[in-house]
């Protein structure tokens, strides 16, 4: 059955987000659970993706990881069996698809970084020679490798909304300076461990998003998911060829599939047939296992 916050009525919900569901835990956390639930163009479909969420969550956790000499993250706890005990009455629900995190005041933008040209990135290139004021250079294509990594954030929109990519300035203007240059250059670091990592495993990092916020100390935390196929375009390395679609281990194959399906990418979208949603699966559970070099049935195995 698809996972809802009415699932769990004893606790308080927060809000919804495309995948997850947000609930408050004291004053001071709150429970990030990870529905299987997924979204294209800005819609949430009628189809899951079995064990979607559980990869979401064991990747950003194992990212959390590798990335804590960088910047801290939100986690408290991924482990069902140190939750509060009013988590108690909802362990299975929420095994191997939750994090226990700080509470935290969100920055009010996205931290996108690309290091090649897709996506709405492409889009707005074609149509001004520039991404969120970086001007690129002439003759670029779809998957072409950027002259270097570049950071262009985005609005944060309501679901059903799209996200907007906007300058650096603007960015700084929402959030103030020194904010905007500190994430600002964590997100380029990041983005530079992961490519790094990911190369190691024959992938190429084509472009992330990430969510900062600050704790009740002031400290500025990475947030909400890291690095997974819902918020990154990973590519095979051997079988980049710019010029086209990438083959990728993210939910680019959902959107090819719809675009050539003809939706008009309004709500309600469409249900997904069984054979995508198979290789939906096996895509996000790849990605884990190639970027982790854990197996996925081991992960849940011990969640």
């Amino acid at each position: 059955m698809p996972l809802t916050h009415e699932e769990f009525a004893g606790l308080t919900h927060l809000g919804s987000g495309k995948v997850r569901e947000l609930f408050a835990v004291g004053d001071d956390a709150v429970l990030l659970v990870a529905s299987d639930r997924i979204s294209a163009f800005d819609v949430v479909l009628p189809t899951e993706i079995p064990d979607k969420g559980a990869v979401l969550t064991a990747l950003s956790l194992w990212w959390f990881d590798e990335l804590a000499d960088l910047v801290p993250s939100h986690v408290i706890s991924a482990n069902v069996d140190e939750y509060p005990a009013e988590l108690a009455p909802y362990t299975e629900q929420l095994r191997g698809r939750s994090m226990l995190c700080r509470r935290l005041a969100m920055v009010p933008v996205e931290a996108v970084a690309r290091g090649y040209l897709t996506g709405s990135g492409l889009k707005d290139y074609r149509r001004t020679g520039a991404v969120s004021g970086h001007t690129l250079p002439a003759g670029l294509v779809d998957g072409s490798e950027l002259p270097r990594v570049i950071y262009t954030p985005s609005t944060k929109a309501p679901i059903g909304e799209h996200d907007e990519n906007i300058s650096r300035a603007d960015a700084a203007d929402r959030v103030g300076p020194e904010v905007a240059g500190e994430v600002e250059k964590l997100t380029l670091q990041i983005f530079g461990r992961a490519s790094e990592l990911a190369a190691e495993r024959g992938l190429l990092l084509a472009d992330t998003k990430f969510e900062f916020g600050h704790d009740g100390d002031g400290v500025l935390r990475l947030a909400d998911e890291v690095l997974t196929p819902d918020s990154s375009r990973f590519w095979p390395a051997d079988q980049w060829k710019p010029g086209q679609a990438q083959p990728s281990f993210d939910k680019q194959y959902v959107r090819d599939y719809l675009e050539a399906a003809g939706w008009d990418k309004t709500e309600p979208g469409p249900a997904l047939p069984e054979e995508i949603v198979a290789a939906t699966r096996a895509r996000y559970v790849e990605a884990y296992e190639r970027l982790t070099g854990i197996s996925f049935a081991d992960y849940l195995a011990t969640a």
